[in-house]
């Protein structure tokens, strides 16, 4: 009788494969592609990376078995990389894209990793029928198996080097190189300062750029109140990413497979925000030509992020607290009650509190309401308040500027002349004065001090 392959496994081979992981390194996004469906194929969990510095970011926040390298980044130099990540992960198998093997461990699996690099320059390969046939598995003893019925053990060679035990085992010679290579990586990426090690706690999320204190607590508490369905009000001045915050809530919930519904409470008139929030029904007012769904039904399952709530009309104020307190709504023009269920996060840039709280003409947001929100606030810091993160964001905003355009380097100069400016317009200002630099540079790819450019807050 036939078996199949993963059925004459043992339990710890199969585990093995469920949860084998490589992370991919190029700026190529097609080769990745390629690369992730060959891998995916073998059943490998595939994590992608446009750079060294986003290769790193990903290594950290997984115990990866191989990691595949291509022979140009787009922000650190492929030799001395591949030198630090050696350093920092020797129990890791460091492959270059063309094949060739870069030092570390040798992986159990690597005839895999070979192969899946072969399909990538060759996609006419069947992944399929090569992942069925039988596979030398190294055993135990050092010795190779018929791929039958070999047991491999579990994460025998994936770098664990947040596992405590292990972390006793390195001791202080290791603890110590570790320290040096990161230190390393620093100079690599330009920083004087020393990178420190995430712990699994404080891991930061990739919506989140930045390493400084306060977007390491900003991502400790996403983490914590994200799993829950708890009302989150995001609090923080313009142009912080407040809805960026907001995604990431959605995207950690387990709502993360249902809508995500935006409405900016300050972007529609008072008279239509009632109906574009509840939906209506045909003939509700004039031009009501049908019946439509409102933002709240139309989440249902998922997140609504009400942007800007400090706009929102006295009078709608109350509907949307009792459809906080209850989960239901009405139609404008309909008598009949519908329960949601939706999650709601609110932003705002005004001291809600404060309006909350005021007395007579200057109380423009209702007190319950704000209580009923603020359940679990959040603050994003403001830019000038972690400006050791703007040499990383200004990376970002390049790279990501560099899949329309060819990217551009920014000179030492302009980057010291965006440490000195304060950002009153937060992240939001540094995106539009880097792509202001991009256009003036023309030709050049190298941005200089000169187009850095401010705008003024004052006309004289």
């Amino acid at each position: 009788m036939n078996m199949g392959r993963d059925a004459m496994l043992g339990t710890d081979s199969i585990e093995a494969a469920a949860t084998r992981t490589v992370v991919l390194a190029s700026a190529d996004a097609g080769l990745r592609q390629r690369l992730r469906t060959s891998l995916t194929g073998l059943r490998w969990q595939v994590r992608e990376a446009s750079g060294g510095a986003e290769a790193m970011a990903q290594l950290e926040d997984s115990r990866s078995e191989a990691l595949l390298v291509d022979s140009w980044l787009p922000d650190l130099e492929v030799g001395e990389f591949a030198s630090v990540i050696r350093m920092m992960y020797p129990a890791m198998e460091l492959l270059r894209v063309d094949g060739g093997a870069d030092g570390g461990a040798r992986s159990p699996r690597r005839n895999e990793l070979l192969h899946a690099l072969r399909e990538a320059q060759n996609p006419v390969t069947d992944t399929a029928a090569w992942a069925a046939a039988p596979v030398a598995v190294p055993t135990a003893e050092g010795g190779v198996g018929n791929g039958v019925s070999v047991r491999v053990p579990v994460r025998t060679t994936v770098s664990s080097w947040r596992d405590p035990d292990l972390q006793e085992m390195r001791g202080r010679d290791e603890d110590a190189r570790f320290d040096s290579a990161r230190q390393a990586l620093s100079v690599l990426l330009g920083r004087d300062e020393v990178v420190r090690p995430v712990a699994p706690s404080e891991n930061l999320l990739p919506e989140m750029i930045g390493t400084s204190e306060p977007m390491r607590e900003l991502t400790r508490l996403i983490r914590l109140v994200a799993p829950r369905s708890t009302t989150v009000l995001i609090e923080g001045e313009t142009g912080t990413g407040k809805e960026v915050v907001a995604r990431a809530l959605h995207r950690l919930s387990n709502r993360v497979s249902k809508p995500f519904a935006v409405l900016n409470c300050a972007a529609i008139p008072e008279a239509l925000l009632e109906a574009e929030l509840f939906g209506h029904t045909r003939g509700a007012f004039t031009g009501a030509v049908q019946s439509r769904t409102g933002r709240i039904e139309a989440a249902h399952g998922g997140t609504l992020f009400l942007d800007e709530i400090g706009e929102m009309p006295m009078a709608l104020q109350a509907k949307m607290l009792r459809f906080l307190e209850c989960g239901e709504l009405q139609r404008v023009g309909d008598n009949e009650t519908i329960r949601v269920d939706v999650r709601v996060i609110a932003a705002t840039h005004q001291p809600l509190e404060k309006l909350a709280t005021s007395v007579g003409v200057e109380r423009t947001f209702r007190l319950d309401l704000y209580h009923r929100l603020a359940v679990f606030p959040v603050e994003v810091p403001a830019l000038r308040e972690r400006m050791e993160d703007v040499g990383l964001l200004a990376e970002h905003f390049l790279e990501q500027m560099g899949e329309e355009m060819p990217r551009k380097r920014l000179m030492d100069q302009a980057e010291a002349k965006l440490y000195e400016h304060t950002w009153p317009g937060n992240v939001r200002e540094l995106m539009h004065v880097l792509e202001r630099g991009a256009i003036l540079a023309g030709d050049r790819m190298e941005i200089n001090a000169e187009e850095i450019r401010f705008r003024r807050a004052t006309r004289g």
